[in-house]
C-alpha cells in the first residue's frame, strides 16, 4: 500500500517563473516534451484571465480586502498533490486518474474554499502523475493573536475592532502547525479508496525543492563525468605501461638471442681449440708455457666470459619474468574494469529501453483515448493530409480543421488530374459528409473538391478543343 504526498509551500512575491514551469512555456529537464499534451488545467479561469499568475491577482482584486497588501505578505500557497510513483502509475493504468483528479479538486475546495483555489494543473509528462494547485490564503474570523490575548488577559481593556467576518489575506492562519497536520489527515482519508495511506506522523523526512533536485542531479552528472574522465585517464596510463613493458620484453628477447649466439660461437671456438690441443702435444706445452708467462690462459679467460654472460642472461630472464607478471596484472585489471563498464552500459541500456517502452505505452493509451473521445480524430488526420496535398499551408489547414470557411487565391493541385488549377477568391471549408456522418469532406465553393476539380478540368478541355477548332478554321 503506497503513501499520499501532500506538500504546501509559501511562495515568494514573483509567481511568473512557477507559472512558466507549470504551463510548460519553459520546459524543465525532467519533463518529456512528447507527453506534454496530456497535461490538463482542472480549474477554469474567469473571463479575461489568461494564466495562473493573472488568476491569483484576479482573486486578490475581487476578494473584498479592506487592508492594503504588504510588500512581504504571502499572496499564494503552492500545493503539490500526488502519491507513490508505482501507485500513481497503477491508478492511471486502471483508468481511475480522472476520478482521482476530481477527488483532489473536491478536497482542495472543501479545505481552502472554492474561490481560493484559483488553479490546479495535472502533469502527465513526468515520471509520476501529480497536481500543482495555487491557493490564495483569504480567511475570515478573528486573528489568532487576538484570540490568544483574550484567553491570556480576560480583564484587559478592549478596543472597538473591525468586523471579524471581513476577509483577510493571512497565510499564517492557513499554514499553522495544527492545520498542517489536519491537512495530512483529511487528505489521506480522501485518498484511501485509491490504496494510498498517510505517511508516518511526526516523520523528520524533509521535502527538497525543485531547485535542490535539479542542483543535485547536475552535481551527480558532473561527478559521473569526472569519474568517466578519471577512468579514461587511468586506462590510457595502463595502455602506455603495457606498451612500454612489451617494448622492454622485446628488447630483452633480442638481447637474449644475441647472447645465445655469442655463447654458441664461443663454444665452437672452444671445441676447435680442444681438437687442436689433442692433435699436437707440443702445441699444448707451448700454449701452457705462454699462458703461465702472461698470467692466464685463453681457455680460462673465455670461461670467465661465459660465466659472466650466463649471469647476465639469468638477470635478463628475471627481468622478463617480472615484466610478464606486471603485464598480466595490468591485463587482468583492464579486463575487470572493462567488464564492469560493459555491465553498467547494459544496465543503462535496459533502463532506457524500459523508459522508451513506457513512453510508447502512454502514447498508445493517449491515442486510443483520443480516438474514443473524439469521433472525428482519424478523419481530421486524413483531412490534414488532403489539405497539404491540395496546396494549403499549416495555418490555412488549421483554420479548415476547425470547420471555419477559408477564402483562398492561388493554385490548387489535383492528384487525380496531376494538374495545378489557378483560382481567385474561392471559399474552402471542411464539413461532415452528408451521406456518411462519420466522415468529413473538403468543399471548394460548397462543392466536394474532387467534383470541383472534374468540373474545372472539363472546362479546360472544352476551351482547348475550341481553340483547336478555331485554329483549324483559320488554316483552311
Amino acid at each position: 500500500m503506497g503513501y499520499v504526498v501532500l506538500h504546501l509551500d509559501k511562495s515568494p512575491d514573483n509567481e511568473v517563473p512557477m507559472t512558466a514551469h507549470i504551463a510548460r512555456t519553459k520546459m524543465p529537464p525532467n519533463a518529456i516534451p512528447s507527453l506534454t499534451y496530456l497535461n490538463e488545467e482542472l480549474v477554469e479561469f474567469p473571463e479575461d484571465v489568461a494564466d495562473r499568475t493573472e488568476a491569483i491577482n484576479h482573486r486578490l482584486e475581487h476578494a473584498g480586502l479592506t487592508r492594503k497588501i504588504g510588500m512581504n505578505q504571502v499572496r499564494v500557497i503552492r500545493v503539490m498533490l500526488t502519491g507513490t510513483q508505482e501507485d500513481m502509475k497503477r491508478i492511471a493504468q486502471e483508468g481511475r486518474l480522472k476520478a482521482w483528479c476530481a477527488d483532489n479538486l473536491e478536497w482542495l475546495r472543501r479545505t481552502f474554499g472554492a474561490e481560493n483555489v484559483v488553479s490546479a494543473v495535472l502533469h502527465m509528462d513526468e515520471a509520476t502523475p501529480h497536481i500543482h494547485a495555487a491557493v490564495v490564503p483569504i480567511v475570515t474570523g478573528e486573528r489568532r493573536k487576538v484570540l490568544k490575548e483574550q484567553t491570556d488577559e480576560p480583564n484587559k481593556r478592549k478596543y472597538r475592532t473591525k468586523s471579524a467576518a471581513r476577509p483577510r489575506l493571512c497565510a499564517d492562519d492557513v499554514m499553522s502547525r495544527v492545520k498542517l497536520k489536519e491537512y495530512q489527515d483529511t487528505y489521506a482519508a480522501a485518498m484511501a479508496k485509491y490504496g494510498l495511506q498517510r505517511g508516518i506522523d511526526g516523520s523528520k523526512a524533509r521535502h527538497i525543492t525543485t531547485q535542490e533536485f535539479y542542483r543535485n542531479a547536475i552535481a551527480q552528472q558532473q561527478n559521473l563525468q569526472d569519474n568517466i574522465g578519471e577512468l579514461l585517464r587511468i586506462e590510457e596510463e595502463k595502455r602506455k605501461a603495457v606498451e612500454h613493458a612489451t617494448k622492454q620484453e622485446q628488447t630483452a628477447r633480442e638481447d637474449l638471442h644475441r647472447t645465445a649466439a655469442e655463447l654458441n660461437a664461443v663454444k665452437g671456438e672452444l671445441k676447435t681449440e680442444k681438437l687442436k690441443n689433442s692433435a699436437a702435444e707440443v702445441g699444448t706445452t707451448i700454449l701452457d708455457g705462454i699462458g703461465s708467462m702472461i698470467g692466464t690462459s685463453k681457455t680460462k679467460r673465455q670461461g670467465q666470459e661465459i660465466t659472466q654472460l650466463q649471469q647476465e642472461v639469468a638477470v635478463r630472464d628475471e627481468t622478463i619474468e617480472t615484466l610478464q607478471k606486471k603485464i598480466q596484472t595490468l591485463q587482468n585489471d583492464h579486463s575487470r574494469e572493462l567488464t564492469t563498464m560493459q555491465a553498467r552500459h547494459t544496465i543503462e541500456t535496459a533502463n532506457l529501453t524500459k523508459r522508451h517502452e513506457k513512453e510508447v505505452l502512454l502514447l498508445k493509451m493517449a491515442l486510443s483515448k483520443a480516438v474514443t473521445w473524439f469521433p472525428y480524430f482519424r478523419e481530421m488526420i486524413r483531412m490534414e493530409s488532403i489539405c497539404h496535398k491540395v496546396g494549403f499551408d499549416d495555418k490555412q489547414t488549421a483554420t479548415l480543421l476547425k470547420g471555419k470557411p477559408l477564402e483562398y487565391s492561388g493554385e490548387l493541385y489535383s492528384e487525380e488530374h496531376n494538374c495545378q488549377f489557378p483560382v481567385e477568391r474561392v471559399t474552402a471549408q471542411i464539413t461532415p459528409n452528408p451521406t456518411d456522418k462519420r466522415k468529413l469532406q473538403l468543399n471548394i465553393d460548397k462543392v466536394p473538391f474532387k467534383e470541383w476539380y472534374r468540373g474545372k478540368f472539363e472546362k479546360m478541355q472544352k476551351i482547348i478543343n475550341l481553340s483547336r477548332t478555331v485554329c483549324n478554321s483559320v488554316k483552311l
